[in-house]
C-alpha cells in the first residue's frame, strides 16, 4: 500500500458555515474569488497550505479552490459537503514516492508562447493542473494535450517533454512530494546531456516548502 494524492475542486457560495477539513498534508490554491482558512483570508492565484485540521469559509462572493491532498494507504479526504460542488478531479497512487524525510512542494509553472520544457525527470511524484492556456505532454511514447482545468500526474522517475501553447501563455498549478532535502532547490532533471545548455523559459512561483511526516 502507498500514499495517495487527491486534487479536488471545490465551489463553495458565500454565507454558508465554514467547512472543517481533517488533518492532512495538503495545499489549497485558490483558483478565483476569495476564502479564509485557518484564520488566513486568500483571493485569486493565493494558496494556503498546512498538515492540521482547519476550517474553510467561502468570502461573501464564493469561492473555487483546488485542494491537492496526501493521505496516507488506510485513509482518505473527501468532498466539502457544504460546497455548491466538490468533485475528485485526479487521484493518484504515489508508487514512486521518495525514501526518508519528505518534502510537500506546492508551485506554479508558466510557459511563453510556444515554450517547452525539455526532455526531463523529477525527484518525486505529484499533480499538475492547468490554469490558463494549454500544454501537450509527451511520455512512454504517448502525447495527451490539456486545456485549462486538466490534470494529470507525473510520477518524477518517467521521462517527460512538456510543449506549451504555440499562440498564448500557458500555466499550470503543481503538487509534488519530494526529498527534503530539496527545500529551496530545484527538482528539475535533464535527461540528454546536450539541453543542459538550452535556456529554460519556465517561470516559477513556490507556495509550499513544506516538511511534512511520512504519510502511514
Amino acid at each position: 500500500m502507498v500514499p495517495i494524492m487527491r486534487l479536488y475542486e471545490d465551489s463553495i457560495v458565500g454565507g454558508v458555515a465554514a467547512a472543517p477539513l481533517p488533518a492532512l498534508a495538503r495545499m489549497i490554491f485558490v483558483v478565483h474569488g476569495a476564502a479564509t482558512i485557518d484564520g488566513k483570508t486568500l483571493g485569486g492565484g493565493e494558496a494556503w497550505h498546512g498538515e492540521g485540521a482547519c476550517s474553510l469559509a467561502a468570502g461573501k462572493d464564493g469561492v473555487t479552490l483546488w485542494r491537492f491532498e496526501l493521505a496516507g494507504s488506510g485513509s482518505s479526504s473527501a468532498p466539502i459537503k457544504a460546497a455548491l460542488r466538490s468533485q475528485e478531479k485526479l487521484a493518484a497512487a504515489l508508487e514512486t514516492i521518495p525514501q526518508g524525510e519528505l518534502l510537500l512542494r506546492g508551485d506554479s509553472v508558466a510557459f511563453p508562447p510556444g515554450g517547452c520544457a525539455f526532455l526531463h525527470t523529477h525527484w518525486g511524484p505529484g499533480i499538475r493542473c492547468l490554469i490558463e492556456g494549454g500544454i501537450r505532454i509527451d511520455t512512454h511514447g504517448h502525447s495527451t494535450s490539456y486545456g485549462p482545468g486538466s490534470a494529470w500526474y507525473e510520477t518524477g522517475t518517467d521521462a517527460v517533454f512538456a510543449q506549451a501553447a504555440m499562440d498564448r501563455p500557458s500555466r499550470f498549478i503543481r503538487v509534488m512530494v519530494l526529498p527534503r532535502g530539496l527545500i529551496r532547490k530545484s527538482s528539475f532533471q535533464f535527461v540528454n546531456e546536450e539541453d543542459k545548455a538550452k535556456p529554460r523559459v519556465q517561470q516559477y512561483k513556490i507556495f509550499a516548502d513544506m516538511p511534512i511526516a511520512t504519510p502511514a
